[in-house]
């Protein structure tokens, strides 16, 4: 009788779960290595609200990853459709064509494929009504290309993954951190594992790394992203610590990517300096297309509507860690607040409100009032007023004659009440990590493949430069963690 071969997987979320899945399916036996308490597993795919960008040729695929859409949503709703070479050009644009073409091309051609994967495994999808489609003239669209989410957000997703691994007979094991690689002849034969302060090997015929890239490491941060940095506040889970990245690199695994660049966002001025499960990833604030943003001396530093939110939201939140005192605050009217998205009404919000742009810079802490009033009264001057407003496209509603002009969905600040939000930098990951092939082997720094090593998710190394493509990340992670099972357990 044939005897099964072993696979452990480090890390707990959503590309740990598909390789966990994935290699079982092939007949492996799998054991899971989360370092986090159950209570805080799941790793950043818990943090994030479960949106995958796929690519789509229209409805009917939709259909096949949705089978519950409604035929009166189908009706009302403009979906549209995500081509591969949108993905292509999408992905090459934001990272400045620095993209591993092999890595691309893998994650592209197998996104529709491995989400399909998913469904039938029982990981439910709905349409991402709430923060990628507006209303316009009694009609739903979408805009974006990002259109599916997992139900139950991030935490759905690691829940319904979880179940499945468990139906699955796989071990997972909490509170249980990979410390380094085990090797024999040349070949990754298994991990160190320290549980409670006692140190165990776990032997195995593969290892997949899959626990994230090195965001919650304040001295990896100002090591690697630099001066500043360590003053970021984290978006996600503490324990992404860059203990896969540390452990492949030990024994002579390539490093791949870009080491100072991260996914960093907008993200509220008083979050914890770690992610708040209970929170999730509304600390976050992406409605800024439909306002302007200040920082404490009064002026405007970006261009709010220079792309739609998915294709700016991953590179601002480094642009405010360079204002003072990391700070910046979105500014909007009455016209636009029933647009702005939920996150802008939990709680824990940092917000002012006032009835005059005089009053609201007033009671902003530290703002240089007179400059923000008179920032606010130049922007309103140059706001072209004759193109339509349109949220769900790239209107070219902008302004004229600014330092900074606004490219689109400009309007003026003129109905009260007006409201501020305070926010800072939030990184949700790093972008340097392994090397890796499309066959989400790790590959030496001579260019051979470490026999028996996987990667997949946040740890690997190479796809994303300077910016990132929403939702694309959760997907990376299942199309490399679903290769990487393939491969280990087969």
């Amino acid at each position: 009788m044939a005897v099964s071969r072993q696979v452990v997987v480090v890390g707990g979320g959503n590309a740990a779960l598909c390789a966990a899945i994935s290699a079982a399916e092939q007949g492996a036996r799998v054991t899971v290595l989360e370092r986090a308490p159950q209570e805080e597993s799941g790793g950043n795919s818990r943090f994030t609200a479960g949106a995958m960008r796929v690519v789509y040729n229209g409805v009917d695929d939709l259909v096949k990853l949705m089978p519950d859409l409604s035929s009166s949503e189908r009706d009302r709703t403009d979906f549209g459709q995500y081509s591969r070479e949108t993905f292509y050009e999408d992905l090459g644009r934001l990272t400045e064509y620095r993209t591993d073409p092999d890595l691309a091309e893998t994650l592209i051609e197998n996104s529709f494929d491995t989400l399909l994967w998913m469904r039938e495994k029982g990981v439910r999808f709905l349409p991402l009504y709430g923060r990628q489609s507006f209303e316009v003239d009694g009609r739903v669209k979408f805009w974006g290309g990002l259109t599916v989410e997992a139900w139950g957000g991030g935490p759905g997703l690691v829940e319904n993954l979880t179940r499945i691994a468990r139906s699955l007979d796989i071990t997972i094991l909490y509170r249980t951190r990979a410390v380094s690689l085990l090797r024999e002849n040349g070949r990754v034969n298994g991990v160190v594992v320290d549980r409670d302060g006692q140190t165990e090997p776990y032997h195995a015929d593969a290892i997949i790394l899959a626990c994230g890239g090195f965001e919650s490491n304040a001295a990896w941060r100002a090591r690697y992203l630099g001066p500043g940095w360590d003053l970021a506040r984290v978006r996600g889970t503490r324990f992404n610590t860059g203990d896969g990245i540390a452990m492949a690199l030990d024994i002579g695994a390539a490093a791949r990517g870009h080491w100072s660049g991260c996914h960093a966002v907008g993200w509220d001025l008083n979050a914890p300096e770690y992610g708040d499960l209970n929170v999730g990833d509304n600390f976050q604030k992406h409605s800024y297309p439909l306002g302007i943003m200040l920082n404490l001396t009064g002026k405007r530093f970006v261009d709010e509507g220079a792309d739609f939110r998915n294709f700016t939201y991953a590179k601002y939140g480094h642009v405010i860690l360079q204002q003072p005192a990391q700070t910046a605050w979105q500014i909007f009217d009455a016209k636009v607040v029933p647009s702005l998205r939920d996150e802008y009404r939990i709680r824990q919000v940092t917000k002012v409100t006032a009835d005059t742009i005089e009053d609201l810079a007033a009671r902003i802490e530290n703002m240089n009032a007179q400059m923000m009033i008179a920032t606010i009264q130049g922007y309103n001057d140059a706001v072209d007023q004759t193109t339509p407003f349109d949220p769900s496209v790239k209107d070219g509603r902008a302004t004229k004659g600014l330092e900074i002009n606004k490219s689109n969905w400009a309007n003026r600040l003129d109905t009260p009440p007006y409201e501020a939000y305070g926010t800072t930098c939030g990184v949700t990951f790093t972008f340097g990590g392994l090397h890796v092939d499309r066959e989400a082997q790790v590959l030496a720094q001579d260019g051979r493949v470490i026999p028996g090593l996987y990667a997949a998710g946040e740890l690997v190394g190479g796809l994303f430069y300077f910016n990132y493509p929403g939702g694309t990340g959760l997907t990376s992670g299942s199309v490399f963690g679903r290769i990487a099972g393939r491969n280990a357990g087969g």
